[in-house]
């Protein structure tokens, strides 16, 4: 979660080599119309407004731009180019490290995703973008690890704040509160749900990572 406490903005093109990095939320309050698709493993997010300029100035009533005013790349701007890019086979999808927000200053990470599509929506008052991400099987940037997306739905967002509440925000089995994980007990691929909170708690990374070790 580290990564998503420090940043000061929701997308972040090229936040690292390897990656890029965006910050979604769903909670009710929320400044953006993020949404995860009905195949639980496709992300729909919603592209970033002009920068609030002025006390009067009211971003939302404005399109969302691909060019600031200088003609340089907007992040939205960026994450279209790379869409463009593999669409056209030029370059392979970009990578990018999605967080979601579940409380103030608490954020959940959903995964690592490929972006690979976009589109212009109006929404009734004015355009704006629609990003599509598809989850990948990566564990990490940095190995080769990776998951069966066959066997795999992301948990929902009420789901983490119940077991999060529940569990008081630690590793259930050490108490740690730094680099935690949202864990299956019976994992989904041997019939495990991802939609009830009794089948989720949270494991720090050690308890996570031996507890994977076990499953056969």
């Amino acid at each position: 979660m580290e990564d998503a406490q420090t940043l000061q903005r929701g997308m972040n093109y090229e936040f690292k080599p390897n990656y890029s990095l965006i910050l979604m939320s769903r909670r009710s309050n929320a400044p953006y119309n993020d949404r995860i698709l009905d195949d639980g493993i496709t992300i729909e997010y919603e592209g970033h407004d002009q920068p609030k300029t002025s006390h009067d100035f009211d971003p939302k009533a404005f399109d969302q731009l691909k060019f600031t005013s200088k003609g340089t790349l907007t992040q939205n701007g960026y994450f279209i180019e790379a869409v463009e890019h593999y669409k056209k086979k030029t370059k392979p999808p970009e990578i990018v490290k999605v967080y979601e927000k579940l409380y103030a200053g608490i954020w959940s990470l959903k995964g690592f995703f490929e972006l690979i599509d976009f589109r212009l929506h109006f929404d009734g008052q004015r355009n704006v973008f629609k990003f599509i991400l598809r989850l990948t099987g990566m564990q990490d940037a940095f190995t080769s690890e990776s998951i069966d997306l066959k066997h795999f739905r992301l948990i929902p967002s009420e789901i983490k704040k119940e077991v999060w509440v529940r569990d008081k925000g630690k590793c259930v089995i050490c108490g740690e509160t730094k680099n935690l994980h949202f864990d299956h007990d019976l994992p989904f691929s041997k019939g495990g749900t991802s939609l009830k909170a009794e089948n989720i708690k949270i494991l720090c990374a050690k308890h996570n990572l031996s507890k994977s070790d076990k499953i056969e």
